[in-house]
């Protein structure tokens, strides 16, 4: 495998090696006219005007927006949004701005049913727009973990963590898409899914009278994906029996199928996934290290949808639109708002349930008011008091130093700043010495180019 000129924290590969280019702060408008749009709005270095001639520049109009409506100041390590005495008001992260509104490195604000995010680096969406490729929606964050995908299938073996629903199948389709067995079988399993007991018939195969009932030999799943990839999803759900055979068709390229004296030979790229962290499981004795060590490397984490805001108002126009309704803006502004703790399964789902509500009340339009009551939130907030109401949008950030968020919204971080541990930081809401702390506790180094022949 040709060497990757890229940085690595973690096994996780960020991008290939970096330019020099400043982070440059700004707007990108993402909805309007009851459409995505996901266009730059046009500003004056750190400074961003929302009103009529800029969005005229970007092909919008809306009634309600005034000539001169709001002005965004970005002050180094968050934005400052401030209502221009506007006709119809302005909102940040779904509340009314009264004056101005100091906000985390990142904002959404609505001007009418325009929906506008504020980020602290508008040219990364500049360079890596979202598109949709065969229905897969992918945006700058998660382009960028496709593309380690793509350098890993110049390889055997790949292993995918992140959150369950956030694409971890779209991934390991596209490393068998761009490997050399591209034009062989994709077999995707999920172990957590196999009944006790039969994981090795199911994977390895039986000969005929190898157990009670065996009339016939038995195709398992690894024969079926020869000469081309098997996906393994929840591959720590595996006995430990099974994944000392499956360790063995890793590095002797043959198996054998139940009740069989002979091996049979196999051509099968690997790809694996988890949730859950492979190196605990390892301590925990409930995973093989020598399985561990032949398929955990290299490996690329999933970002959940948090982290991955821009595709949100795509994938919720698009479900909208095939149920026969539109999106109102305010429901795009809901979703942008909500952590979706399930992710993109979670999103689909949901939007899919206010649509059929909305067209059942004989309304075009999918609102806001449509999501269910914990749509999109934590799972804690189930707990609350019957006929309580959850808060549609988080809290806003505070810009005081704050507890550092999950590895993977860090990880997809450091993936849309090109490693930079300043510019992540700044994404994050949080200090640069954290970050480097995170770093530090995973043995990690700081981000910088590769040497050369490395």
């Amino acid at each position: 495998m040709s060497r990757i000129d890229a940085d690595t924290i973690d096994g996780l590969t960020l991008v290939p090696r970096r330019s020099e280019r400043p982070p440059r702060p700004g707007a990108l408008v993402l909805f309007g006219a009851g459409v995505p749009i996901l266009r730059p709005l046009p500003g004056e270095g750190a400074r961003v005007h929302i009103q009529r001639d800029t969005l005229a520049a970007v092909q919008l109009e809306d009634g309600r927006v005034s000539r001169r409506h709001a002005e965004c100041v970005w002050e180094g390590d968050g934005w400052r949004v401030r209502d221009l005495d506007s006709r119809n008001g302005t909102s940040v992260d779904g509340e009314p701005c009264v004056g101005e509104v100091r906000t985390g490195s990142s904002a959404l604000v609505r001007v009418g049913d325009i929906l506008v995010w504020l980020v602290p680096d508008v040219g990364i969406h500049e360079a890596h727009p979202v598109h949709v490729d065969r229905r897969v929606v992918i945006g700058a964050t998660f382009g960028a973990v496709l593309t380690q995908v793509a350098q890993a299938a110049e390889g055997r073996v790949l292993h995918l963590t992140g959150p369950s629903g956030a694409g971890k199948e779209v991934a390991a389709r596209w490393f068998h898409e761009r490997s050399a067995v591209a034009k062989g079988p994709f077999v995707a399993i999920n172990c957590a899914a196999i009944p006790e007991g039969v994981a090795e018939r199911v994977l390895f195969g039986a000969k005929k009278g190898s157990y009670s009932g065996a009339h016939a030999d038995a195709v398992g799943h690894l024969q079926e994906a020869d000469g081309g990839t098997l996906f393994l999803d929840e591959v720590g759900e595996l006995d430990l029996h099974v994944q000392g055979k499956l360790l063995r068709a890793l590095e002797a390229r043959e198996i054998i199928p139940l009740g069989a004296s002979l091996p049979s030979p196999i051509d099968v790229r690997f790809c694996s996934a988890t949730h859950r962290d492979l190196r605990q499981s390892v301590a925990e004795k409930t995973f093989r290290e020598d399985l561990y060590f032949r398929i955990g490397r290299p490996a690329v984490s999933i970002p959940p949808l948090r982290a991955r805001r821009e595709e949100i108002p795509v994938l919720v126009h698009r479900e909208v639109s095939s149920l026969g309704v539109e999106a109102d803006a305010s429901l795009i502004e809901a979703c942008l708002l909500r952590p979706w703790p399930g992710n993109v399964r979670e999103l689909l789902v949901e939007v899919g349930v206010a649509a059929r509500a909305a067209a059942a009340a004989g309304d075009r339009r999918a609102r806001a008011s449509d999501l269910g009551p914990h749509a999109g939130l934590a799972l804690a907030a189930g707990r609350e008091e019957e006929g309580s109401s959850p808060p549609a949008r988080p809290s806003r950030p505070s810009t005081s130093r704050k507890k550092l968020p999950e590895d993977e919204v860090i990880e997809a971080a450091l993936l849309r700043h090109e490693g930079k541990v300043a510019s992540a930081a700044r994404d994050l809401g949080v200090h640069r010495n954290q970050l480097r702390r995170w770093l530090a506790a995973r043995g990690a180094r700081s981000p910088a180019p590769a040497p050369e022949g490395g």
